[in-house]
C-alpha cells in the first residue's frame, strides 16, 4: 500500500516570517557580515515590503545573494552554530494553524516532509524540532575541507521543489493524490499542482493570482488565512483580488 506524506514549505508556512532573515541577523551579530549590509542594501528592501510596497521574493533574493558571498570561504560549521542557536531561540514562531496541522498528520501516520528555500542547515534543526521524516533545502555546497565554495543548489523554486517531491516520491512510494501540502509563495505552486490535498496558508497575491488561473486547481485549494488568534477559511473561488 501506498503511503501518504505531509509537505511543508517553513518560511511564511510554519515560522511566521523567513528563518534566513533571523540567520543574517546573527551573522551581523558575529561580524560574518557587515552591519552596513543589512543597513545598504536589505533594510530598504525589506522596509518596501513591510510596507506593502515592495515584493517579498525581491528581498528574500538580497539576502540569499550576500549569503552566498558572505559564506564563500568560510568553515560550514560556523553556519550550522548559528542555525542551531536560531532555532533555538526563535523555533517557537510558528502558525498555531499550521502547528495543529503537523499534529494531525502525525497522529494519522503521515510522513512529515519539509521542503523549503532556507539554507540546509535551518530546514535540518527546524525538521528535527518538529521530529518531521525528511526535508530538502537550498544547499550552499562545501568542499572536501567543510568550506563553503559560494556554489547554490535552489530549493525556493517551483522547478526545484516539484524535483524534490518527484523524487521522494519515488524514495517513499507516496500516493500524491493522497498527499497534502502546505505554502504560502509562488514557489510552492508546484507542490500543489503534484498533490491532491494542496493548502495555502496567508498566500502572496501572486500564488492566489496563479491558483486562481487554474481551474482544475481551485477545485480542490484550500486558503486558510491566521491573524492574531484567528484562522480564516477562505473561498477561492468568491475572492476578488483588486
Amino acid at each position: 500500500m501506498k503511503k501518504v506524506a505531509a509537505f511543508f514549505d517553513i518560511d511564511g508556512t510554519i515560522y511566521r516570517e523567513g528563518l534566513i532573515t533571523e540567520v543574517f541577523k546573527k551573522m551581523v551579530t558575529h561580524e560574518i557580515v557587515s552591519g552596513s549590509r543589512w543597513t545598504d542594501e536589505v533594510k530598504p528592501a525589506y522596509m518596501a515590503w513591510d510596507r506593502r510596497m515592495g515584493d517579498y521574493d525581491n528581498y528574500l533574493q538580497k539576502m540569499v545573494e550576500i549569503f552566498k558571498e558572505t559564506t564563500k570561504g568560510i568553515s560550514a560549521v560556523h553556519i550550522e552554530h548559528i542555525a542551531q542557536k536560531v532555532i533555538e531561540q526563535k523555533g517557537e514562531r510558528v502558525y498555531q494553524f499550521t502547528r495543529k496541522e503537523i499534529e494531525r498528520h502525525r497522529k494519522q501516520g503521515h510522513l512529515l516532509i519539509a521542503i523549503s528555500g532556507s539554507p540546509e542547515p535551518l530546514v535540518k534543526e527546524m525538521a528535527e524540532k518538529y521530529k518531521f521524516d525528511d526535508f530538502r533545502g537550498t544547499q550552499y555546497l562545501k568542499g572536501e575541507n567543510g568550506i563553503y565554495t559560494g556554489e547554490v543548489v535552489p530549493m525556493w523554486d517551483s522547478v526545484s521543489k516539484e524535483k524534490a517531491i518527484l523524487t521522494l516520491q519515488k524514495k517513499y512510494d507516496l500516493d500524491l493524490q493522497a498527499c497534502y501540502s502546505y505554502g504560502d509563495t509562488n514557489g510552492d505552486f508546484t507542490m500543489f499542482k503534484n498533490t491532491g490535498h494542496p493548502c495555502a496558508i496567508n498566500p502572496t497575491r501572486e500564488l492566489l493570482q496563479r491558483i486562481q488561473g487554474d481551474k482544475e486547481l481551485c477545485e480542490r485549494m484550500r486558503v486558510v488565512v491566521e491573524r492574531k488568534d484567528v484562522i480564516y477559511n477562505i473561498d477561492i473561488n468568491s475572492l476578488h483580488l483588486e
